[in-house]
């Protein structure tokens, strides 16, 4: 029986490339994200905006008939590019709430239907890794997505005696929409599709060797 995988922010970049290469090898994809794409055979597309405040009975509402999970990759992602003294409000709460808080909602529904050895991988950045290089500009992004890393290790714990395991990938740099808006003319080691196919890859094979761990998969950041 095929295996049934949640992507979020699967309408480009990094998710679409995921998206793609999961159908490729018959898995059951669920995409999620604010704009349409085709569906097809075994692939269905929900539109879900994470920044709603009724977002996890949106969630519910698209995902009544997913009786069990396999996979889920929390890809979603909100950048804001800013000194740190012209940040609003609503710039960093847009930031927490894509990037984190929605991860909360999600995850809660989630969670109650994770099947023997799934997997939750959350897609954090090498922004949000503790120790490493931090770039101005980047505060409500880094740090939402360090609260990410965090809540993989929290879930980690919290369902330890289930049969699922939880993880954080934390990325370098990748060659996508965001890395151009952030690091303009920024030319990446490696394109959305070589790090989708990575992340399949420990997505599927890695859940029973790591639980709780925050690994950054990085040659370089800017």
């Amino acid at each position: 029986m095929s295996k049934v995988v949640l992507v979020f922010g699967s309408s480009k970049g990094i998710g679409k490339e995921l998206t793609r290469i999961f159908l490729h090898e018959d898995f059951i994809v669920h995409g999620f994200s604010r704009s349409e794409s085709d569906a097809g055979h075994n692939c269905f597309f929900h539109n879900l905006d994470l920044n709603s405040p009724s977002l996890k009975d949106d969630f519910i509402r698209l995902s009544t008939e997913i009786d069990k999970i396999d996979y889920v990759v929390y890809n979603a992602g909100n950048i804001a590019v800013k000194p740190f003294e012209e940040l609003s409000k609503s710039e960093i709460l847009q930031c927490y709430q894509v990037n984190v808080l929605s991860a909360f909602e999600i995850l809660q529904v989630c969670i109650p239907k994770m099947n023997k050895n799934g997997h939750i991988v959350l897609i954090s950045s090498m922004g949000g890794f503790q120790g490493t290089m931090k770039f101005p500009g980047l505060a409500a992004y880094s740090t939402s997505k360090a609260a990410l890393a965090s809540l993989a290790e929290l879930l980690a714990e919290e369902y330890k005696q289930c049969d699922f395991s939880v993880n954080c990938l934390c990325l370098g740099a990748v060659q996508t929409e965001m890395l151009e808006k952030a690091f303009p003319g920024y030319k990446a080691p490696h394109t959305a599709s070589e790090m989708a196919s990575f992340i399949k890859d420990f997505t599927v094979n890695k859940g029973a060797f790591f639980n709780g761990k925050i690994i950054p998969v990085s040659t370089t950041t800017p």
